[in-house]
């Protein structure tokens, strides 16, 4: 077979040859999709967001899931990709699956520090903290148990509260926050009579007072007080222990507390 070349064709093959396939490249042309604008690109994101919406408010979880993470995949660089992010997260805490909704807001929230929904996510974390708390930690808390989720939760809170105290949400943090303190606190004065009652009384001593001086505000000052009134009568440290019952009684008199109180006193009164 001969080799159809250039130089073969001779000046007038070449042209014709030309004349022929120019016409094939116009077809190759029309047939392939324009390029896309950036107002093209912005509205199919838009648009692809919102049919993602609709399967995510219907709760088609799977369906809203995979339709929010083509948006990420395909618009990466639009807002709607953020928004998409979000959604997820919101899906997942809408199914209970905390751990994952907090890392998904984590993740956005380190990504796009300066995006305008990061107090948004922000606050689906404290709240993702505080309600996946296991609901069994209203029970007397036994000494073993591991409170790292709990102190997450605090402080998440006071970071929150501190960096957005205007916040709509405010009131429903300062809630959260004394719910977290006061579990923080019972498991301290749980563990502080354990070891009163297994004589170590210093250790005692020491979970009283990070209570009453780290745990401020967790409603749980009388009992921290009247207990740290208690061991301190144990140790014979007369001053100590009066200067507790005291300071109950003075800041809350009106304390069921108050009662025991006054009968340690009336104790030391005696001795």
């Amino acid at each position: 077979m001969k080799l159809v070349t250039r130089h073969s064709l001779g000046l007038g093959g070449v042209v014709s040859l030309l004349a022929l396939v120019a016409p094939l490249g116009a077809v190759g042309c029309a047939e392939t999709e324009a390029p896309q604008t950036a107002l093209d690109y912005t509205d199919n994101a838009r648009k692809d967001y919102e049919v993602a919406l609709a399967a995510f408010e219907d709760k088609n979880w799977e369906l809203a899931s995979e339709l929010l993470n083509e948006v990420k995949r395909k618009y990466a660089y639009s807002r709607y990709a953020r928004l998409a992010e979000l959604r997820l997260a919101d899906a997942n805490f809408s199914q209970d699956k905390f751990a994952e909704a907090i890392s998904g807001y984590k993740e956005f929230v380190h990504d796009h520090p300066n995006d305008p929904e990061v107090p948004y996510a922000r606050y689906r974390v404290a709240k993702g903290e505080f309600d996946s708390v296991s609901q069994s930690i209203m029970l007397p808390p036994l000494e073993e148990r591991d409170l790292a989720s709990v102190n997450d939760a605090l402080a998440t809170l006071r970071s929150y509260i501190s960096d957005y105290p205007k916040s709509e949400h405010t009131e429903e943090m300062h809630y959260m926050l004394d719910v977290v303190l006061g579990l923080l606190a019972r498991h301290e004065l749980y563990v502080a009579r354990y070891y009163l009652d297994d004589g170590r009384f210093d250790a005692a001593v020491m979970r009283c007072e990070y209570a009453l001086k780290s745990l401020k505000n967790s409603g749980l000052e009388p009992e921290g007080l009247v207990l740290l009134g208690e061991i301190y009568m144990k140790q014979k440290r007369k001053k100590e222990a009066r200067d507790a019952l005291h300071r109950l009684l003075t800041e809350y008199p009106e304390s069921a507390f108050a009662v025991p109180a006054k009968n340690f006193l009336a104790q030391l009164d005696a001795t």
